[in-house]
């Protein structure tokens, strides 16, 4: 079995192959070959933290076969500025013809690459081929994951970032290491930042929507990424209610997205205003953008099936780059 620890995922991945490999695992999501249970928190008794998990099958892809596996997160709540990440976990892989397992590797580096590559990938099949500004809500880890992978699918030509604390987010533009003929700056005000965008990512821990939908100009696509559970939303329900609304998994989102739950439980929108799974756009059994000016939104919850599409990969290119450690089971 190979072990892999944060560095050695991160060499062994990129994003920019990884986007392609998430519109495989997609694809197979929307086809329903796949066992994905919802995601499951067991709190940890006398403290603030949880342990999350996710298991699931994921079935053949392109030319990987089969494999199953479960991440599992121990999430705490830090203090700001904490050297420590608020989530550190772990992704274990089997093979599913023997049942054996194939690698135990770092699942903050596996989740921060997927989720920002499967996010490339719904921009690059959602958003305007000609859209080369981007806005970021957020100025964390996921969004420097974020402008890597969303860089090999559009022609970028500017970055506008936004975040509570305007000198962390002035830090964070700084330290980015941009192509050439690409400009980073940063907004302190978040309604300017939103109305300049063609498109533009959330990537905050915020509980409550800080994202209006009057803010929202025509033609711009959405990647609503930060809120992952019920009782989160990063964007308020007129966000869902002027866009054509996409989502990973509809099983999930239907419990889990609490932006699209607050939308229908306000009598905003029916469960019928989701016009597909990204898969099913991929799949062709669900329209796509289908003009310059309407408003796309894709609800990125992140599944099981990404973080094993991803794992197999990354362990593939580990054995062949003699990274990480093998031992013996």
């Amino acid at each position: 079995m190979l072990v892999l620890n944060r560095d050695a995922v991160s060499a062994s991945l990129s994003h920019a192959e990884c986007v392609d490999l998430m519109a495989a695992a997609m694809r197979v999501v929307s086809s329903r070959d796949i066992v994905m249970p919802l995601r499951q928190f067991m709190a940890v008794p006398d403290t603030e933290g949880k342990l999350g998990m996710m298991p699931g099958y994921l079935g053949k892809t392109n030319d990987t076969e089969p494999t199953f596996g479960i991440k599992v997160v121990s999430k705490f709540p830090r203090e700001s500025g904490s050297p420590l990440s608020s989530h550190v976990g772990a992704v274990i892989l089997f093979e599913a013809k023997y049942g054996l397992p194939i690698a135990f590797m770092d699942g903050r580096e596996l989740t921060a690459i997927r989720t920002s590559a499967t996010t490339a990938m719904a921009t690059r099949v959602l958003a305007r081929e000609d859209a080369a500004s981007i806005t970021f809500i957020g100025c964390g880890e996921e969004a420097r994951h974020h402008i890597q992978a969303i860089l090999s699918v559009r022609p970028i030509k500017k970055i506008t970032v936004w975040g509570r604390n305007l000198n962390r987010a002035k830090a964070f533009a700084a330290a980015q290491d941009l192509p050439l003929g690409v400009a980073i700056e940063v907004e302190s005000d978040l309604e300017t930042a939103v109305r300049e965008s063609e498109i533009l990512c959330t990537v905050t821990s915020s509980t409550q929507p800080i994202l209006k939908g009057s803010w929202l100009q025509s033609g711009v696509h959405v990647n609503l990424v930060g809120a992952a559970v019920r009782t989160s939303a990063e964007a308020d329900s007129d966000v869902v209610k002027c866009s054509r609304f996409y989502v990973d998994y509809l099983p999930s989102a239907m419990e889990q997205a609490g932006e699209l739950v607050n939308a229908i439980e306000a009598g905003l929108v029916t469960p019928g205003h989701v016009v597909g799974e990204i898969g099913g756009v991929l799949n062709g059994d669900a329209p796509g953008r289908a003009s310059a000016q309407e408003i796309t939104v894709y609800k990125s919850l992140g599944v099981a099936a990404q973080d094993l599409a991803a794992g197999v990969a990354a362990a593939k290119n580990a054995e062949a780059g003699n990274i990480g450690t093998s031992v013996e089971w």
